[in-house]
């Protein structure tokens, strides 16, 4: 026999899903209560019985999201590798954990665009939280004198944008896929993070330090 349990969570990860789809196809202002309750197969007194309103869903899922991701990202910081093959794992990290969803890319540039108006503390800190293990991987490097000294925010920024930007222009790269000779809808993911992993292993090779000219 199936659990009332089991059933509740049933209920909820349906709302959820039909919530982060509708979500992305029309952002927080133009999603619809009554459309994710019939996309999950409920009625709105259900939705709200685990929900207490529209903001509550759109919140839980991004902070599902970002706690999933920090939680994936701190891991790493245990393994002891170096710090270049940890910035590696992290950026595939962020990548697999986040960027494959395929509503998280186009929720969160909408968000994005809003001016991070939907956002709450309980996000802001999970968000925070992957900066800060970015920032250690960092300074972990240039105190080796692998990297050199940089904002962890710009690096952040680095690595999320072209990751974001490939993800989310999934369905214009399938559109165009045989109308353009670059053949953009053929690109495969793991070619873009192998990009940014480079990119930003280079961006923060320290300089080289220059030799002192003797005076004649």
């Amino acid at each position: 026999m199936v659990s009332k349990r089991a059933i509740r969570g049933d209920t909820r990860a349906r709302i959820v899903a039909a919530a982060a789809e509708e979500f992305a196809r029309c952002g927080f202002d133009g999603a619809k209560v009554d459309r994710i309750a019939a996309r999950a197969a409920v009625n709105k007194a259900m939705l709200y019985y685990h929900f207490a309103n529209k903001a509550a869903l759109y919140r839980d899922i991004l902070r599902t999201m970002f706690a999933t991701v920090a939680a994936a990202v701190d891991s790493l910081r245990e393994s002891g590798a170096s710090p270049q093959a940890q910035l590696a794992a992290f950026i595939a990290a962020v990548n697999d954990t986040a960027l494959t969803h395929p509503h998280f890319p186009p929720m969160w540039l909408r968000e994005i665009a809003d001016g991070g108006r939907h956002l709450d503390d309980a996000i802001v800190r999970e968000m925070s939280s992957v900066v800060s293990t970015l920032a250690g991987i960092l300074s972990l490097g240039a105190q080796r004198g692998d990297f050199r000294p940089v904002h962890p925010f710009i690096v952040q920024l680095g690595i999320v944008g072209p990751l974001l930007l490939f993800a989310a222009s999934a369905p214009i790269r399938e559109r165009y896929r045989d109308r353009t000779p670059q053949q953009i809808g053929s690109i495969p993911r793991e070619a873009v993070v192998a990009q940014v992993q480079s990119m930003t292993l280079a961006g923060l090779r320290p300089e080289p330090a220059h030799p002192v000219r003797r005076r004649r």
